[in-house]
């Protein structure tokens, strides 16, 4: 077994056994693709969950992208890939099975996109959405050997035609937005983070139940504010009260109002 092979195969096993993951298509689909596919050439500025300041990998050995590690992607915004665990996690809890057709909000470069094509399979279907137009170029170019996956440049907040089984958003809103909760399809599930302007918040996992949605706060997070997530008092409080009202028992409602649940 070469370097990045054995690199690999514990990068999958320390995912698993720190998240504790079920989902052996999960694991297979870590271990199948590259990371380094998904990022320009290294050396790169990486930093792990803890840390506020990147360091520079020695050199472009893909090998240093094998551990459980944020890689930049835009240094100067501060913004990076996904924490691996923290997404694994999330991709786990929402049960993402072979041909489920999944809607992906802020792909980035593509890994995750990649990760959740493994999944589903040839019969499912990956709609990578990205706001960014540099960013959504080049995923659409790393990601041309998967034939289940698009890559749209948007904002992701447009109403949509389209339904979806699971919906995973991969930045911060201060509330759910009303056109991916009507684009979940029965027993459909959600993921996304709720944050206010500092973006710390919590990951909310919304899922539905005939006419009505089940939310449940499932962890912690600090991410990136999304395209479009408002920036006032306001829109923190909005995001404070679901953080709050969802960490003490799941909420049940049948559509929103100003951003909050109402019957």
């Amino acid at each position: 077994m070469s370097d990045l092979a054995a690199a690999r195969a514990r990068y999958v096993e320390r995912i698993a056994k720190r998240e504790r993951i079920g989902s052996k298509r999960l694991l297979e689909a870590l271990a199948a693709i590259p990371r380094e596919d998904f990022l320009a050439k290294g050396p790169w500025r990486i930093k792990s969950e803890a840390a506020r300041i990147y360091r520079l990998t020695p050199d472009a050995d893909p090998v240093h992208l094998y551990d459980n590690v944020l890689v930049a992607i835009d240094a100067r915004r501060k913004l990076d890939t996904g924490l691996p665990s923290l997404w694994a996690h999330f991709i786990d809890q929402l049960d993402v099975g072979e041909k489920d057709r999944v809607l992906q909000i802020g792909c980035g470069l593509g890994y995750f996109s990649a990760v959740l094509s493994k999944i589903v399979g040839p019969k499912g279907r990956v709609t990578a959405i990205e706001c960014d137009e540099r960013f959504a170029a080049r995923a659409a170019d790393y990601l041309r050997a998967y034939s289940n996956v698009e890559v749209v440049h948007s904002d992701g907040c447009e109403e949509s035609r389209e339904t979806a089984d699971v919906i995973i958003v991969h930045a911060g809103f201060s509330h759910p937005h009303p056109h991916w909760l009507q684009s979940l399809r029965p027993r459909g599930r959600l993921l996304v983070p709720l944050t206010q302007r500092d973006r710390e918040g919590a990951a909310l996992r919304i899922t539905r139940k005939g006419r009505s949605f089940v939310a449940e706060a499932v962890q912690q997070i600090r991410i990136f504010p999304g395209q479009g997530r408002g920036a006032t008092a306001l829109d923190d409080r909005v995001a404070d009260w679901w953080q709050r009202a969802s960490a003490l028992a799941p909420l049940r409602f049948r559509r929103l109002e100003q951003g909050l649940p109402a019957d």
